[in-house]
């Protein structure tokens, strides 16, 4: 199979099985709160990640890290897996599964306006007639298709879930300063949000044994969500030969996600949903097409 054919079919299994997360988030509430999936769900992407490691033989790149690394890892652990996961299931469990799917996806919006401080990158007029398109479409989901009301469905879960997009974002640009290998910086992430989550559990007082259905839930998702998928979504890009064109394949996922969420979770999806994910997805394919097409200029 030639590569590049191979990178589209990995991509392609990769948003399939991502697209099931909001459903898998949504069903698996029913038996276990917020903070219980996030501990069992990280601890098995830690594991994932550890086997990955001793398969591939890199186990002494980890000994030999160094007292900075570990440091790093330990901010990094804190954005993601914990804040940002607590924060977006806590958000799922005050919104309608679409609601939430759709204002998770605003996050490259929000990574647009943390690249003026965080890259001295310039915002130009068309990037902000952009954003508005994509807050618009924001605007509409939180109001149930009353965006001038102001009546939110559910404040306390928009805002967690537009909350959890800043955490996603700051990890994202941090990650590009870090040079380590993947599989080493990913398992230690992934090793300190456990670790938190933990110490967060015994805090709260939500230590407990997860009934069968709770408990597959949660490996489901720390495997698909954080671990397996990860790696299929990293070896797809490693074979393309245009990663740009295989990336734009991810915001296929929101609306494979309805169409699962329709019949998994019940849910009868509202046209203020899909309107408002067409806003926030069109805002950001113009921002970064005409972005492709400076660069190329350049």
């Amino acid at each position: 199979m030639k590569m590049h054919n191979k990178a589209y079919l990995l991509a392609i299994l990769a948003v399939l099985l991502w697209s099931t997360i909001g459903s898998a988030f949504k069903i698996t509430l029913e038996y276990l709160n917020y903070v219980q999936i996030l501990l069992l769900a990280s601890f098995v992407a830690s594991l994932f990640l550890a086997l990955q490691l001793t398969f591939a033989k890199k186990w002494k790149s980890v000994r030999n890290v160094s007292l900075k690394s570990i440091g790093f890892s330990a901010i990094m652990g804190f954005l993601n897996p914990f804040a940002y996961y607590l924060i977006l299931l806590k958000a799922y469990s005050l919104l309608r599964a679409q609601e939430a799917v759709a204002l998770n996806y605003i996050w490259p919006m929000i990574l647009v306006l943390l690249s003026v401080p965080f890259l001295k990158q310039r915002i130009s007029w068309l990037n902000i007639a952009c954003q508005a398109v994509s807050f618009f479409g924001t605007l509409i989901i939180a109001t149930s298709g009353k965006p001038f009301s102001l009546d939110l469905s559910s404040p306390v879960g928009t805002g967690l879930a537009l909350s959890s997009s800043f955490f996603w974002a700051v990890y994202w640009l941090l990650n590009l300063k870090d040079t380590r290998e993947t599989d080493e910086k990913l398992f230690l992430n992934f090793s300190f949000g456990f670790l938190y989550t933990f110490i967060y559990c015994i805090a709260t007082s939500n230590l407990v044994i997860p009934d069968l259905k709770g408990g597959l839930g949660a490996v489901y998702i720390g495997l698909f969500e954080m671990g397996v998928t990860f790696t299929i979504w990293l070896n797809a890009l490693k074979f393309a030969k245009n990663t740009a064109v295989v990336s734009n394949l991810v915001y296929l996922s929101p609306f494979l996600s309805l169409i699962i969420v329709s019949f998994a979770v019940g849910e009868k999806i509202m046209l203020s949903t899909i309107t408002g994910l067409a806003l926030i997805i069109g805002g950001i394919v113009i921002q970064q097409f005409t972005q492709t097409v400076k660069s190329k200029k350049l």
